[in-house]
């Protein structure tokens, strides 16, 4: 199916994701659409924004006709179960690159982001995780939150059925899994294998594979939600006229407002009880990928 995306990164969640779509995008012959999580695929996840239109989505990789591979990256679908099916049905001849992390590890790294983004609103780990039952009944939602599956963080970690549905529907010549520790050890080798798997050319490597996406905090939630909203932002367009000023500042503005630190550790007894909690999950995970992913579930 000429001109259509045939390469997706559909997972897991702080990953290293993003960091595998810059890296792809500087490839020759590889083109990622300038929207990384266009979010088009995955009809079952209740989605709170305005979906794009096939003509909208097909417009991200309208700029490149000539190269192998046209990809994006959205994590809801490696959790999604229609996603590989609408996948499938788009362009059956697509590549799929799923990037794994230590189910605790990730569901802890993913609270952190969404409480940047204010996705969710109880800052605490345990007790958002608390929260999940009622979530799923669409009660206890944060009105800045628009993706709702994002909050059910022990849902995101479930990979067996996530991974083996996409082996089932694409065949495993088609599916890269990688593995997020693999990739903090040795990351050129990590691209390397990505490249092989797409049968692109992997010399030369172009980068120093500088961190991406790393832990980020708002110093203050006033500032971050003063830039979004509707008033301030009709306010800024009338006295600043200039686009390109208006958006200097704000973007002065939100990088003042980010700092970038390490999450505190997870408390010891929670990390092991979720460790505990996902021990058969991995061990599943652990036959299907022939690999063995235990140490996952070992306390720490």
């Amino acid at each position: 199916m000429k001109n259509r995306p045939n390469l997706f990164i559909v997972g897991a969640p702080k990953s290293g994701t993003t960091a595998i779509y810059h890296y792809l995008n500087g490839h020759p012959d590889i083109f990622m659409s300038e929207v990384k999580e266009p979010y088009y695929f995955g009809n079952d996840i209740h989605y709170r924004m305005k979906r794009m239109s096939e003509e909208e989505y097909m417009l991200l990789f309208s700029k490149a006709p000539e190269e192998k591979y046209r990809g994006e990256a959205s994590v809801t679908y490696l959790y999604s179960e229609s996603a590989p099916y609408e996948i499938k049905a788009f362009n059956p001849d697509s590549k799929i690159i799923i990037i794994l992390r230590d189910p605790v590890e990730m569901m802890y790294s993913l609270h952190s982001q969404l409480c940047f983004t204010a996705f969710e609103d109880e800052g605490d780990f345990k007790k958002a995780l608390s929260l999940e039952g009622s979530r799923k009944l669409m009660k206890n939602i944060p009105d800045n939150c628009k993706i709702v599956d994002f909050l059910f963080y022990r849902e995101f970690a479930k990979y067996y059925a996530q991974v083996k549905r996409y082996l089932e529907v694409f065949g495993s010549e088609n599916v890269h899994v990688g593995i997020f520790d693999d990739f903090e050890r040795d990351p050129d080798m990590f691209y390397r294998e990505v490249l092989s798997f797409l049968g692109v050319n992997a010399d030369p490597v172009p980068y120093a594979f500088a961190r991406i996406n790393a832990n980020k905090r708002i110093r203050r939630r006033w500032i971050f939600d003063m830039l979004s909203s509707g008033p301030v932002v009709a306010a800024a367009r009338l006295l600043i006229p200039s686009r390109r000023l208006r958006q200097s500042i704000s973007l002065v503005i939100s990088n003042w407002n980010i700092s970038k630190e390490p999450r505190k550790p997870l408390e010891y007894s929670l990390e092991n009880d979720l460790r505990n909690e996902f021990k058969d999950e991995i061990e599943k995970l652990s036959l299907l990928l022939s690999r063995d992913m235990k140490l996952w579930g070992q306390e720490r």
